[in-house]
């Protein structure tokens, strides 16, 4: 199994770049975009956890906006020809607070969505 060929791993710190700015701009059809849409994708997150497209669709419908951040460091590794993880460590703005982010990819047909995602923050940091 070739990990890392450096064509797909552009392909998905591409993908990962546009789901970035996506979830930044609050833009929920991009974002469901990069989302595999099936039942058999699940997202975990601070406060919620979401079995299913139609659940994670309705979440982001009902929360008022995606809270800014920056991030920290970024690990994107692609395993053979289809499958990829990507972990971001990121920072909310006004806030000294560390999140992770965990996201399995898998690429489709249609290209690299996400198929399962966990995202988490630690306690203040003081």
């Amino acid at each position: 199994m070739t990990i890392d060929d450096p064509v797909l791993l552009a392909e998905m710190e591409a993908a990962f770049a546009a789901y970035e700015r996506a979830l930044m701009a609050d833009d929920i059809p991009a974002m469901d975009a990069l989302f595999h849409d099936a039942p058999t994708t699940n997202r975990f997150g601070v406060g919620e956890v979401l079995y299913g497209i139609e659940a994670i669709r309705e979440f982001r419908k009902g929360r008022g906006g995606s809270p800014q951040r920056r991030l920290g460091r970024v690990a994107i590794t692609v395993y053979g020809e289809r499958f990829a993880t990507a972990d971001a460590e990121f920072f909310r703005e006004g806030s000294a607070r560390r999140g992770r982010q965990s996201q399995a990819w898998v690429k489709f047909a249609d290209g690299w969505k996400v198929v399962s995602a966990h995202v988490s923050l630690e306690g203040d940091s003081h």
